[in-house]
C-alpha cells in the first residue's frame, strides 16, 4: 500500500495524470517493449527475464507485449548459437511495420545510469515514427522505489553475520545511487547491510571497510543485478568470495538475480502500470511556461 501511495503522489511533482492506452482512438495500436540488458545464461534467463515479460502481459491483457535486449555482446553471442534477440531500435522499426502507433518501454535496468541514457537516445531517434512513445523508470528512481526494493530484498539476508550487496556499478556520476542505496539500507536499521559495485562506488574495499567496522565473521554475498549470470558466477560467487575469504570470513553466495524476486518483478510491473497512465514532465516546456508566468505545469 506504502508503494501504490509513493506511485501516486508522483503525479504532484515530476508525473502528469495521462492515460496511454485508454485513450487510443479508432485505427490506433498499443504495445509494450520490455526491454533487458540480456544474459546469455539459460538457467537464470528464463527465472528473470521470462518471468518480468510475464507478468507485464498479465497486467496488459489484450495489448501486445514485445521484447528487445540491448547488450550487442550477449546479442552477438545468442546469434551464433542460432538465437535472434532484438536491439531496441529493431523492435521499434518492427513496431512501425506491424502499424503500432502506441508504445510503453519498461526497462528491468536497475539505475538510471548509462544503459537507460543509450535507451532513452535510441528512442528519441525513432520518436517521430510513431503517435507516442513513453519510457518508464528503472527498478531505482524515486526515494519510495529504494523503500519499496530495501522491503523486497531484506527478507534474503540471513539472522547472524553481513550481508553484502553486489552491484555492477558504472564509471559516471551514476554510481552515486548505490550508495544512496547503502545509506537507506542503514537509515532503516539494517546496519550489517553494505552495497558494493564491481565498477564503481562504493568500490570491494569501500565494502570491506564497512563490513570490518564490525564484529560480523560470516558475510552473504547477494547480487543486486537484475540476472545472476557472467557477473554473479564469475565476479561475486567468484573473486569477491575468495578475497573476503583471505580476509578471514566464512561467505556464502545466494545465487539469485533480483530478477527472481517475487517483489522485485512486480515493483518492475507497477512502474509500467504508471507509466501507462502518468506522462513524465517536459522539463523544458515547464521552464517556458514558468517564463509565460505560468505555476502550475499542464
Amino acid at each position: 500500500m506504502f508503494y501504490i501511495l509513493t506511485q501516486s503522489a508522483r503525479a504532484e511533482g515530476n508525473f502528469v495524470e495521462s492515460d496511454l492506452f485508454g485513450s487510443l482512438k479508432e485505427g490506433e495500436k498499443a504495445a509494450v517493449l520490455v526491454v533487458h540488458f540480456g544474459t546469455t545464461h539459460e538457467d537464470t534467463r528464463a527465472k528473470t527475464i521470462d518471468a518480468v515479460n510475464n507478468k507485464i502481459a498479465e497486467a496488459f491483457p489484450g495489448i501486445e507485449v514485445r521484447e528487445a535486449w540491448t547488450s550487442r555482446i550477449i546479442m552477438h553471442r545468442m546469434k551464433t548459437r542460432g538465437l535472434k534477440r532484438l536491439s531496441p531500435e529493431e523492435a521499434l522499426r518492427q513496431l512501425k511495420t506491424d502499424g503500432y502507433t502506441h508504445i510503453l518501454i519498461q526497462s528491468s535496468n536497475i539505475i538510471e545510469g548509462i544503459e537507460m541514457e543509450s535507451l532513452r537516445k535510441d528512442v528519441a531517434a525513432q520518436e517521430k515514427d510513431f503517435k507516442e512513445i513513453r519510457i518508464s523508470t528503472p527498478l531505482l528512481f524515486s526515494p519510495g522505489d529504494y523503500e519499496a526494493v530495501i522491503a523486497a530484498i531484506t527478507p534474503k539476508g540471513i539472522k547472524d553475520g553481513a550481508v553484502l550487496l553486489v552491484g555492477h556499478g558504472t564509471y559516471t556520476p551514476n554510481t552515486a545511487q548505490y550508495a544512496m542505496l547503502d545509506y537507506m539500507l542503514k537509515a532503516k536499521g539494517f546496519s550489517r547491510w553494505s552495497v558494493g559495485t564491481i565498477e564503481g562506488y562504493p568500490s570491494f574495499d569501500d565494502a570491506l571497510s564497512q563490513i570490518k567496522s564490525g564484529s560480523q565473521k560470516t558475510i552473504q554475498l547477494i547480487p543486486f543485478m537484475f540476472v545472476a549470470g557472467e557477473h554473479a558466477k564469475n565476479d561475486i560467487a567468484g573473486d569477491w568470495k575468495e578475497n573476503l575469504e583471505k580476509q578471514g570470513y566464512r561467505v556464502d553466495v545466494l545465487m539469485e538475480g533480483l530478477g527472481q524476486n517475487p517483489a522485485i518483478q512486480d515493483i518492475i510491473v507497477q512502474h509500467a502500470r504508471f507509466c501507462a497512465t502518468h506522462k513524465y514532465l517536459d522539463i523544458v516546456k515547464k521552464k517556458k511556461e514558468y517564463a509565460q508566468g505560468k505555476e502550475k505545469y499542464e
